[in-house]
């Protein structure tokens, strides 16, 4: 009895040690918790019940020089659907209604909707896709719809909303425009003026700090921010939007009747160097149609062939090398250097000519010859005029990916002995459209050359925040009698020279064509396409605006690549719309008199709106804004794919008009 006493004191003796060892380690513990590791813990309590939450900071707008809306900032609703949070009898007395109010809304059957919600119920999916891209007054209906009325914690409605960017007039001028955002491989991809004016469009992010809660809600602790968000500047481009549609849609018709690969416009004003219209258009290869995808006019550097000319006639006339009588002899079109042959693209050549005369057809001999023998004993005269002006380097763009020109040397190992040759008709030289383009700007602009403006000032609503003021490159490119000749020549180009198709008595315009050829060496000559141009100014006497356009691989199959035939019609267009169609003048006369053409299309609108009671009216060959009128005053809700007339609409004629029925109108 009293071993087994002994035994079970033993064993008292036993645990209290034991238990005597654990308080002694949780005395351990929490005293290494408290002193030791408590900030870390404090610290980590603190993250998990009091964090810093991110107010995005409201981007500013992009508008254009007439105050059009280029970009904007919209909220955008995806709708999802909790099927586990409803009530039984809630659910099964709202299913129907809601899903006939989603078909009603999102034009899909009821019964789609009412499948959707009963597998999610009984699926128990908490997450279910409902609607996505929804705008505001969308989202706004659909949160008033039956059972989705009774908010997420009884109705199941999850709402989810980010900010899209906008562009209210759609492709054109996409490019330029641009995005500032993130690609799928986590890189920050800047484009155009939402790229390069970030820093003032972006605003600043503000802070607000919020305490964890019950169903893991978060709420602000205090009634201030720590942070408060700052709003983006609004930018103000140099851009016109009536100028930007007519270069756009002049230079989409000629790619499509020419079938080229790409090309590009610009519009510029010549005082001031603002582009006022930028269009750039490749062709998708799978579906052949034209999109905004690169901005060639800024980033293609390219051999601009005889539109490099009339820096041959600038230097050869500052230089005192000749004067435009000089006579030169085409030799039947042909003249041969080391080997290597230059021809015209008029057969026979020209006979003899002056060298002014030889700048207004084009001939590619005449002006060889002028500047090969007047440059061949210090070729670097030559070349260093053309770093003086410039076009030895990038033009400091703002936007990235600008092209890099490539002009070369007597220095250079590459320097031939027909490097002077080529270069005098445009070839073993590169530069980018905006280049040329800013060289005959200065040419109209009486010598100054100007650094093209895509951006004339940062604004915050009615304040001026920063102004951008004209850019001068060079204050006199040559003489002030060199210009007048120059000015003379561009203008008998298109007078009675290679741009004679585009002359036009009503109004005077100035400018050379240009054709090159590209990828001659490559793969035995079977790469070789064209490069058709067209740069200049008008009106020609008092130059307001220069243009250049180049169209790259037009077919070849139709005989027709030259640069007055493929890129001329579109300068010759922009030009003519913005001479007959822009107003003149600020006074407005008879208002009573009036116009046959207005009254037969309200003729036509009216009658067709008399005759259309219940059904759904023909609208195609009408415009877009007649279309939506008419459709709208009908009860019917209207969606515009595309620019001008409607060429197709989503509903037949004839149809019954439902209420709220939506027709999708595609224009051209």
């Amino acid at each position: 009895m009293a071993v087994e006493d002994k035994n079970i004191s033993y064993r008292i003796y036993l645990v209290a040690f034991a238990i005597f060892l654990m308080a002694i380690a949780v005395t351990v513990k929490l005293t290494n918790i408290q002193w030791v590791e408590g900030d870390y813990y404090r610290k980590l309590a603190k993250e998990r019940t009091v964090k810093n939450f991110v107010i995005p900071a409201n981007k500013g707008n992009i508008y254009s020089s007439d105050g059009s809306l280029l970009a904007t900032s919209i909220p955008n609703y995806t709708i999802r659907f909790d099927a586990v949070t409803p009530k039984a009898d809630d659910f099964e007395k709202n299913i129907t209604p809601l899903s006939d109010a989603l078909s009603r809304l999102l034009n899909k059957p009821s019964s789609y909707f009412q499948d959707l919600l009963r597998k999610a119920r009984d699926n128990k999916n908490r997450y279910t896709l409902i609607a996505e891209d929804l705008s505001y007054t969308e989202y706004a209906a659909i949160k008033s719809f039956p059972l989705f009325e009774k908010g997420a914690n009884k109705g199941g409605i999850i709402v989810e909303q980010k900010t899209v960017r906008e562009h209210p007039i759609g492709i054109i001028a996409e490019r330029t425009i641009g995005y500032d955002r993130i690609d799928e491989d986590g890189l920050q991809k800047r484009v155009g003026i939402e790229g390069a004016f970030g820093k003032y469009l972006n605003g600043k992010d503000g802070k607000v700090l919020k305490q964890k809660i019950a169903k893991g809600q978060w709420k602000p602790i205090r009634d201030i921010n720590e942070v408060d968000p700052q709003d983006g500047y609004d930018v103000i481009s140099t851009l016109d939007v009536y100028i930007q549609d007519i270069a756009h849609h002049a230079l989409l018709k000629q790619l499509e009747e020419y079938g080229a690969e790409h090309g590009c416009v610009v519009v510029m004003e010549t005082k001031t160097g603002h582009v006022k219209a930028i269009s750039n258009l490749g062709r998708d290869e799978k579906s052949g149609n034209y999109y905004e995808t690169i901005n060639y006019a800024v980033a293609e550097s390219h051999e601009p062939g005889s539109t490099f000319k009339l820096f041959d006639m600038m230097a050869l006339l500052d230089d005192n090398k000749i004067d435009t009588t000089k006579v030169y002899d085409s030799n039947g079109g042909t003249i041969i250097y080391r080997g290597r042959k230059v021809r015209d693209s008029h057969e026979g050549g020209y006979g003899k000519i002056t060298v002014g005369r030889g700048f207004e057809v084009s001939s590619n001999t005449i002006m060889v010859q002028a500047v090969y023998d007047n440059y061949k004993n210090n070729p670097k005269q030559f070349t260093d005029r053309i770093d003086n002006l410039g076009l030895n380097k990038p033009l400091g763009l703002p936007f990235q990916g600008e092209g890099i020109p490539k002009i070369p040397h007597p220095s250079d190992k590459s320097w031939s002995a027909i490097s002077l040759q080529w270069m005098a008709f445009g070839y073993g030289v590169a530069v980018t459209p905006l280049q040329t383009l800013t060289l005959y700007n200065a040419v109209a602009n009486n010598g100054e050359m100007v650094k093209p403006q895509f951006v004339s000032e940062i604004k915050e609503w009615n304040k001026t925040i920063k102004k951008f003021d004209k850019q001068v490159i060079n204050p006199k490119i040559c003489s002030d009698a060199t210009i007048k000749k120059l000015k003379a020549l561009l203008e008998n180009v298109v007078k009675r020279g290679t741009g004679s198709k585009l002359y036009s008595k009503d109004f005077s315009m100035a400018g050379k064509t240009g054709t090159a050829q590209a990828n001659y060496g490559t793969n035995g000559g079977n790469d070789k396409h064209y490069i058709s141009s067209f740069v200049g100014f008008f009106p020609a006497d008092n130059p307001k605006y220069s243009c250049i356009v180049v169209v790259h691989k037009p077919n070849t199959s139709l005989n027709n690549y030259y640069g007055a035939d493929v890129a001329g019609p579109v300068f010759k267009r922009i030009a003519q719309k913005i001479f007959t169609d822009a107003p003149s003048t600020n006074e407005i006369k008879n208002l009573d008199k009036k116009i046959e053409k207005q009254d037969s299309k309200y003729n036509e609108y009216y009658a067709k709106a008399d005759n259309v009671k219940d059904t759904i009216p023909n609208v195609k060959g009408m415009s877009g804004m007649d279309a939506v009128a008419l459709l709208g005053n009908l009860g019917i809700k209207v969606k515009i794919k595309g620019i001008g007339k409607v060429k197709n609409q989503s509903i037949p004629a004839g149809g019954k008009i439902i209420k709220n029925t939506t027709i999708i109108l595609e224009l051209s």
